[in-house]
């Protein structure tokens, strides 16, 4: 209702994966499109929606090539979901969302990661009737003058003694806050709101990545 120019009836989740948020967003009647490149992913919130009584539209794209046939109001992408391997596909990925948008419509990214230079790996475990799957998530510097990295999701299951292990890596690169804004400015479909003010930048001098970036589409 601050930031928005138009009313918001129809929502757009990219990278959605199984997206609790897009699926409360269609509790509450909104109009929810979900979008992600994984069949398997969208089958997946497909069944859980069928489940819980609501009603999503499903969208297999990449996020930087993709256009719906119409409209929404309003965009998000969550859980640390804004990364690409270059800056050419960032800007592609801005011209697809700005074609995906209304005018006046947000924007909303969580988690632009920020802080490369003090990055620790994030490892933990979770059960669930009698599976245990440890979870570890870690980044390597690649290239500091192409701001590269590895990063690499490691999957350690125990399946009632059946032990499994799930390797993913993927090369990406870091894009920081003056960058993000240059690039923003460069791309000319979008004017940046602000930093959220709970997650304001000064409040990432310890190294945080929970921040969220607000834009609106010109």
């Amino acid at each position: 209702k601050k930031y928005s120019k138009v009313r918001v009836k129809r929502v757009l989740d990219i990278a959605c994966g199984p997206s609790l948020q897009l699926r409360e967003l269609a509790k509450r009647r909104y109009e929810a499109i979900g979008l992600d490149s994984s069949p398997q992913m969208l089958e997946y919130l497909k069944r859980r929606a069928k489940e819980e009584g609501v009603k999503i539209k499903i969208v297999k794209a990449d996020m930087t090539n993709f256009k719906l046939k119409k409209k929404v109001d309003f965009a998000f992408i969550m859980m640390g979901s804004f990364r690409f391997k270059n800056t050419e596909e960032l800007l592609r990925h801005l011209d697809c969302v700005s074609n995906s948008l209304k005018r006046g419509g947000l924007y909303l990214i969580e988690n632009l990661a920020l802080d490369w230079p003090s990055f620790k790996p994030q490892s933990w475990v979770m059960k669930k009737n009698g599976i245990r799957v440890k979870a570890t998530y870690k980044e390597e510097k690649k290239d500091a003058l192409s701001q590269t990295y590895e990063e690499n999701i490691i999957f350690e299951v125990n399946d009632h003694g059946r032990k499994l292990k799930f390797i993913e890596k993927a090369t990406l690169q870091h894009v920081y806050p003056q960058e993000f804004l240059t690039l923003v400015e460069l791309n000319n479909k979008f004017e940046f709101l602000d930093w959220f003010e709970r997650f304001r930048l000064k409040r990432l001098k310890k190294g945080s990545n929970d921040n969220i970036v607000l834009l609106r589409k010109r």
